[in-house]
């Protein structure tokens, strides 16, 4: 068995399978893709990157199967699937993952077809593993999916602890051991066992509070949302989307500097666009609340007309609707297990909060951020407030 130096978990074994799938290409192309993509712009230390992370993963996945006492074939697919569950990623991970899925329709977790025209499905079929189940279970089907991609996945517990390591947030911080020892099937649903509300409720907590304070930082969401934009300007002026997919982070910067050279160099150098609107969900009406990728695009073209600026100098952002997915997490009470929304009381607090952290924004360049503002206001009716 091998063993592999890590700053979160300390020594990681792996197993023979893990051995050769180390050594493909596509889990190697995950050492050029940062974890946090544009989050780095905010916090300089924050360079790990999603090789380390999916490591991590294999790790809590290998000692989650150990407690639930879930061994040979089943667990070598689990642990195969917590190791190659990001190959899907583009580059800069979920900052270009909706310009992905809207010209391909595909998600960053559906790697069937990737699997199979890869190296990866040969090292799956040589150590006799069923690469379409591996791929099930990075999608979280099947009952043991649900430790790869669920409510109480082993995903998470890694990305949170190893997040705040590398950015210095303490916030982050949860007892991944306890939870992976507590994991418990009831009915086919992985839970937390009796006497855990407390141990859910830290790790609902750690999420909201690494929500806030890092992952949705104003200065990330800015550079996030350059970059969509300019992704999307690189595809339409003629890259092959299938090319875009597995471009790395470096790659991506070389082809914007060389075709989006108005948006590439600014990412590249941190010269963002400021906050023209910076609207908490109380301020914005509902039917721009709802808006959908063309309208955002629409009003970006109505906004820069009235404020007489070039269109590809306004950037509307608005992001979904508060969702708190964590709270359907199930944890065992008085025998019967409940999701944790009806157990926990705090809850509802880290909901409203949520809620109450929620803005729009609307960016441009520092010297055209006072008419953008004006035309903002008027195009979207939002009440506009300084950032």
């Amino acid at each position: 068995m091998k063993a592999i130096k890590d700053s979160v978990h300390d020594y990681i074994t792996l197993d023979p399978v893990a051995v050769d799938l180390l050594d493909t290409d596509a889990v190697q192309r995950l050492r050029h893709i940062k974890q946090l993509s544009t989050v780095r712009l905010v916090y300089p230390s924050a360079n790990h990157t999603r090789f380390e992370h999916s490591l991590g993963v294999y790790h809590l996945a290998s000692r989650s199967l150990d407690s639930l006492g879930v061994e040979d074939d089943r667990a070598r697919h689990v642990r195969a699937a917590a190791l190659i569950h990001d190959v899907g990623h583009g580059p800069y991970g979920h900052q270009t993952e909706k310009v992905i899925e809207r010209h391909t329709g595909k998600h960053h977790d559906e790697v069937g077809e990737l699997l199979g025209r890869t190296d990866v499905g040969d090292v799956l079929t040589d150590h006799g593993l069923d690469a379409e189940y591996v791929a099930a279970l990075v999608r979280g089907e099947r009952e043991l999916g649900q430790l790869v991609s669920g409510e109480l996945d082993v995903d998470r517990m890694d990305y949170l602890v190893r997040d705040a390591h590398h950015t210095g947030v303490p916030y982050g911080t949860i007892d991944h051991e306890r939870l992976v020892r507590e994991l418990r099937y009831s009915d086919g649903t992985l839970v937390l066992a009796e006497g855990n509300v407390r141990t859910a409720e830290s790790l609902l907590l750690a999420r909201a509070l690494m929500d806030a304070t890092v992952y949705r930082h104003h200065v990330s969401r800015i550079a996030g949302a350059m970059l969509e934009r300019a992704s999307e300007r690189l595809i339409d002026e003629g890259t092959d989307v299938e090319t875009f997919r597995r471009m790395a982070d470096h790659d991506l910067l070389v082809a914007l500097r060389e075709h989006v050279p108005e948006l590439g160099r600014r990412i590249e150098y941190r010269n963002l666009y400021k906050r023209a609107v910076w609207a908490e969900l109380a301020d914005v009406p509902t039917d721009v609340v709802e808006l959908d990728h063309e309208a955002e695009r629409r009003a970006e073209r109505e906004i820069a007309d009235l404020a007489d600026v070039a269109d590809r100098q306004v950037v509307v952002d608005v992001p979904g609707r508060p969702a708190f997915t964590e709270a359907g997490s199930r944890v065992v009470v008085n025998g019967v297990p409940q999701r944790l929304e009806d157990a926990s009381e705090l809850v509802s607090g880290l909901r409203a909060a949520q809620r109450a952290g929620w803005r729009m924004g609307v960016y441009a360049p520092a010297e055209h951020v006072d008419e953008v503002a004006a035309a903002a206001e008027q195009v979207l009716g939002v009440r506009v407030a300084d950032p």
